[in-house]
């Protein structure tokens, strides 16, 4: 892998979950974790203190509203965290506590 393109690591059952979402939703977050391993930004993100600093989301507004929750401050890697289709307006305690579980797994800061 080129120097300057970070490699993706998927905790948990991240990757899995992630092969569940519909093919364009896929697609759609795909894309997104590409531009974040080339050291871009994702269109549509935003910070998400309430699971540990330097975690972001991906929010992905294809038939429905899905979610994949990463950190890309580690120099090695961009660690996806959780993935998950978001139901209600607020994210789910249970989303938020399985992320902070898999942030400590890879040694991240909560």
């Amino acid at each position: 892998m080129p120097a300057n393109i970070k490699a993706l690591k998927f905790v948990g059952s991240s990757l899995e979950d992630l092969r569940d979402f519909p093919e364009e939703v896929r697609r759609v977050a795909g894309f997104e974790l590409r531009a974040i391993q080339h050291g871009l930004e994702a269109r549509d993100w935003k910070e998400m203190k309430s699971v540990g600093s330097g975690v972001k989301e991906i929010r992905i507004h294809v038939l429905g509203e899905w979610r994949v929750l990463y950190v890309a401050k580690k120099e090695e890697a961009v660690y996806v965290l959780h993935v998950f289709q978001k139901k209600g307006r607020k994210t789910n305690k249970t989303d938020i506590a399985l992320a902070r579980r898999r942030l400590k797994q890879i040694g991240g800061a909560i």
